[in-house]
């Protein structure tokens, strides 16, 4: 086994790795993403040297961080091929801007209209949906998913023809399966009967790049701190002409253009959906963890992990009593992400083995309930893979797992 150049270089730049004794195999990526350390620099200079409340003061401490904090907004827009940066709201995370849009675009929803899921979802793009029926009697359907976690097109394009939803709002790369969705396809199928159509690209954007104009999505969100960002900031890109249509969804200082005791007008987008004091030090941070991906080059990060992720695939067929899930036996149907089981082990027992040799996965059902039940699935044990993992931390996995298999069998 050689292990990747690129693999090496970047763990250097990863504080996380030196901390430990012996090799750490951090394969819990998908659900929040070690940060190199620029980003923690970045926080850190900003914290320490430049902190001010953004957009108010007469001052040059406060200039400067509102030029920073817009900068960042730039960089994002940049980053997902978007012409205006008033297109991007920045909020906490994916599922505050999941349900700024349910909230505020769905006030024009009406009973009886229809919303489009599919049963490959993320809770997080399931319950605002189910608020707003549950609000204003929209009818929620969802688009069924074949045996290996691929989603069935004949039943999209059948529920698309005779439901005619407002609108689709669908996962463009599972978190419980690693299944890349025909994203594209999706969406010109959606325009092409009218309805608009919200991307949850959160996973999407860690390994592939997103081009929102060349995509056509209405409404396209993410989150930072899967993209070696800090938490507490997430990404709603949405075409100026819709968010301009939509009211506020919080109310508060800096969403506001005018305040009398009367009532008040709202802010210019995309400020009118940031109200109050927002996670400053985190959008900066998130520009440098764009310009991190940025630097290394996203189409280097996917060949890299494409190798590890095929390295994984092999050497876990090579186990005895392990069963993989997902489309892996489609080449380009899943990346980064692997679903499997050890025949007589419960994932949460083989994850607390696997820690005690240094070895850090998911276990459960990854916040995707109806698509595991789907599937016959209560849980899953789940690898995931990032820029910095390596060879080394899959022969860990498979060497966790012979040790699990000893420790429960005897």
């Amino acid at each position: 086994m050689k292990n990747l150049q690129l693999g090496e270089k970047i763990r250097d730049q990863f504080p996380i790795f030196k901390s430990v004794p012996g090799h750490l195999a951090f394969l819990d990526s998908a659900a929040s993403s070690q940060k190199p350390s620029r980003v923690i620099e970045r926080v850190s200079r900003y914290l320490s040297f430049e902190h001010a409340n953004i957009h108010r003061g007469a001052y040059r401490l406060s200039a400067y961080a509102t030029q920073s904090y817009e900068s960042a907004r730039e960089k994002v827009a940049s980053f997902l091929g978007a012409q205006d940066p008033r297109s991007i709201v920045l909020v906490k995370n994916a599922t505050e801007a999941i349900n700024l849009v349910a909230y505020s675009w769905g006030e024009k929803l009406s009973m009886g209209d229809r919303i489009l899921l599919t049963t490959l979802e993320h809770h997080s793009n399931i319950v605002p949906w189910q608020l707003v029926a549950a609000k204003r009697g929209v009818k929620i359907d969802f688009v069924g998913i074949n045996p290996d976690a691929t989603i069935n097109l004949d039943d999209f394009r059948a529920k698309l023809k005779s439901l005619k939803p407002k609108l689709v709002s669908v996962v463009a790369h599972s978190n419980a399966f690693g299944t890349i969705l025909p994203i594209q396809e999706i969406i010109k199928m959606t325009h092409e009967i009218g309805a608009k159509i919200l991307v949850d690209a959160t996973q999407l954007v860690v390994h592939s790049a997103v081009n929102v104009r060349d995509l056509d999505a209405d409404f396209l969100v993410f989150t930072g701190h899967k993209l070696y960002g800090p938490t507490g900031v997430g990404v709603l890109y949405g075409k100026p002409e819709l968010l301009e249509q939509m009211e506020p969804f919080l109310g508060g200082g800096d969403m506001i253009e005018q305040v009398t005791t009367e009532g008040s007008t709202w802010a210019e987008i995309p400020r009118r959906f940031e109200a109050g004091t927002p996670a400053i030090a985190e959008v900066i941070g998130l520009q440098a963890a764009i310009e991190f991906v940025e630097e290394i080059g996203i189409a280097n990060i996917a060949a890299h992990e494409k190798r590890i992720y095929e390295y994984g695939i092999e050497q876990l067929q090579r186990e005895n009593d392990v069963q993989i899930y997902g489309p892996y036996k489609k080449n380009g149907a899943q990346c980064s992400i692997i679903p499997f089981n050890l025949k007589g082990v419960h994932p949460h027992d083989l994850g607390t083995i696997l820690d005690s040799v240094n070895v850090q996965i998911r276990a459960g059902h990854h916040c995707a309930m109806p698509a595991l039940k789907a599937l016959g699935l209560q849980s899953t044990a789940r690898a995931s893979l990032a820029v910095y993992s390596d060879l080394q931390d899959i022969d860990a996995l498979c060497h966790g797992l012979r040790e699990a298999k000893r420790l429960m069998r005897r």
